[in-house]
């Protein structure tokens, strides 16, 4: 896809429209799942910090675990997804939502002390391009936590080995399975992370227990409490459909400029904010909305 100034630009999985939250984690019997991310959360985040990047915060299932941040930045591609996390968050200075692309990160670089990312590479084709933005919007030392579709889990394995998968769970290149949702090998995701400036700390199995008929026949807490005591075993080994990373920025960005935030998605030069529900670059005069509590920057505004 060629992006506005002609240069490559990935497919971007847009949920707009989509009763996602309802449909797939209300409706859907993922009680189990759910819970077991909140635990691996719990473990891997740090106690406190001032700015957390969300990426694909979609209707904010998540954000109310990040309580010991001061703001949260929810960004997502889809605006269906941010204003259904407005209405379920509410009316608070606390929470700013983005609608944005990851692969063109519309913040100055050095900004965040920490980012999440969860559910949400599975739908990068480009999952590199994607971790370099991640890291260039940290500060030094900003911890990050990755959450990753495994394609080495014991249920891949098998069907593999039983000839009922053609593709091999052990090749590190990803697996499109179906369109623009991907799995991926965990030495070849821990490969990207170090090579975009990330130090590797902890690693934890989510989701052992992901059948079907264990949770509707074992009761939640107790098949939770059992996935809490597996989870630490991902530092040495990683089976499981779900993974969860916890890396460290290295060096070489320094800390955001008091007073900037947004940069222009298309020129990269900061951006004002003109007080008429618009934010300017200098540079080409692109234009970005602010609209009903929502920035913006999927498309420029016509001048």
């Amino acid at each position: 896809m060629p992006s506005e100034n002609g240069a490559h630009h990935p497919p971007i999985c847009d949920y707009e429209g989509s009763d996602y939250q309802k449909v797939f984690w209300d409706a859907g019997e993922r009680a189990y799942e759910d819970r077991v991310e909140a635990i691996a959360l719990q473990h891997l985040l740090p106690v406190g910090g001032e700015l957390l990047l969300e990426i694909g915060a979609g209707a904010g299932r998540n954000t109310p675990r990040y309580k010991g941040f001061q703001r949260v930045v929810l960004l997502d591609y889809s605006r269906t997804q941010l204003r259904q996390a407005q209405a379920r968050l509410g009316d608070t200075k606390r929470y700013i939502y983005v609608a944005a692309d990851a692969y063109r990160l519309p913040f100055v670089s050095g900004l965040f002390d920490a980012a999440t990312m969860i559910r949400t590479l599975h739908h990068m084709a480009d999952a590199p391009l994607a971790l370099g933005q991640v890291r260039r919007v940290l500060q030094p030392e900003a911890t990050f936590i990755l959450e990753y579709a495994n394609k080495r889990n014991l249920k891949a394995i098998l069907r593999y080995l039983l000839r009922r998968q053609d593709w091999n769970p052990f090749d590190r290149q990803p697996v499109e399975y179906i369109e623009l949702n991907f799995n991926f090998h965990p030495a070849q995701v821990r490969a990207w992370l170090q090579q975009n400036g990330f130090e590797v700390r902890r690693q934890r199995t989510v989701s052992h227990f992901r059948l079907a008929f264990l949770k509707q026949q074992v009761p939640l807490k107790l098949l939770a409490g059992l996935d809490a005591l597996l989870q630490p075993t991902g530092a040495l080994l990683q089976f499981t459909p779900s993974v969860f990373v916890e890396a460290r920025a290295g060096g070489g960005t320094p800390i955001a400029e008091t007073g900037t935030f947004f940069r222009c998605p298309l020129c990269e030069q900061p951006l004002s904010e003109t007080g008429n529900g618009y934010l300017t670059c200098p540079e080409d005069r692109h234009r970005w909305a602010l609209r009903d509590g929502i920035y913006d920057f999927k498309e420029p505004l016509k001048n």
